[in-house]
């Protein structure tokens, strides 16, 4: 099965008698009239305090999150496709089916997901992480699921149903042993372009006993995955942050990727440490994001605003940048 996960980073890559490993899948829902975003994070945490399943919940207007753990033997999988299950909450590449009752908080109702954007994969390049995804013990390994799909159904949330039929949906996910010390993600796929998908992740990563800073992102738009990242050559050119405001600009040859991004609200998530969730990070959901994307001759392939922005950023990581 180690080649087979290689080439399909969507499915669970761990297993349950792993020590000090964490798996997670996120996915993000946002209803037609981007009035309502709702992200769904299940995976499993694997320590020696406190083994346990979850499912991670981002209220990305309000900004307001919740934590429910589950026991391991209540975390099932497919091993040959992305299939999980905690407890009576089901996720695949197909949709999901929620049914959550903790204390006050309910979340049920059933998505389905059309038309998904896969990130494409080569011998060389199995996924995002490119020639990277074969290299072992690396502290945290990252795939993408879907860029972009088509939602239809409803949720009830806390006693208020949500429509998210013609939202947009997107799937990504991450499995090792601790999220780098400092990074940047940005994550947008609701701009007027309807298949346009932005990716952007920077992050101290370690290296044999050192460290390097490194980056993988993408822009997907008019059908065609745009790659840039530390393994392909791409440069950052420049990166600044004022406390709001995000600035970074990505080249590939002749390509060149502006973005800024504006800080809305944002929640509190649980993030791994040696596999326990005990770190606390800000994720938004709610941001802003701006992007001009030139080709060659400095002709413009995109331009334009995207809502419902996904952003973190660790602000460690402008001490190595």
């Amino acid at each position: 099965m180690g080649l087979y996960k290689i080439f399909h980073p969507a499915i669970f890559q761990g297993n349950l008698k792993k020590k000090n490993y964490f798996e997670g899948w996120f996915l993000k829902h946002v209803t037609a009239d981007q009035g309502y975003v709702l992200s769904v994070i299940p995976g499993i945490a694997l320590n020696s305090n406190n083994p346990h399943a979850f499912i991670q919940i981002i209220d990305g207007i309000s900004g307001k999150t919740h934590y429910l753990p589950y026991p391991l033997d209540a975390f099932h999988w497919d091993r040959r496709d992305f299939k999980i299950q905690v407890g009576a909450s089901t996720f695949s590449l197909a949709g999901i089916h929620l049914d959550i009752k903790s204390g006050p908080l309910t979340l049920s109702g059933k998505l389905d997901y059309t038309d998904p954007v896969r990130y494409p994969g080569t011998l060389l390049s199995p996924g995002i992480m490119g020639w990277y995804s074969y290299v072992p013990f690396m502290e945290c390994y990252h795939g993408i699921v879907s860029a972009n799909h088509d939602l239809s159904g409803t949720l009830t949330f806390n006693k208020k149903q949500i429509d998210y039929s013609d939202g947009k949906g997107y799937i990504e996910k991450d499995w090792g042993t601790s999220f780098p010390e400092a990074w940047i993600w940005i994550q947008c796929n609701n701009f007027k372009a309807r298949d346009a998908s932005l990716f952007i992740s920077i992050a101290k990563i370690p290296w044999l006993g050192k460290f390097f800073m490194g980056f993988i992102a993408f822009l997907y738009v008019g059908g065609k995955y745009y790659m840039f990242s530390t393994y392909n050559r791409s440069k950052i050119t420049r990166i600044s942050f004022d406390g709001q405001e995000l600035a970074v600009v990505l080249e590939h040859g002749s390509y060149r990727l502006e973005t800024r991004v504006i800080k809305n609200i944002s929640g509190e998530l649980k993030a791994p440490l040696t596999g326990d969730m005990s770190r606390r990070i800000k994720e938004s959901n709610d941001s802003i994001v701006e992007v001009n994307f030139s080709g060659q001759g400095g002709d413009v392939i995109l331009k334009g605003t995207g809502h419902r922005a996904g952003l973190e950023i660790v602000e460690k990581i402008f001490d190595y940048l």
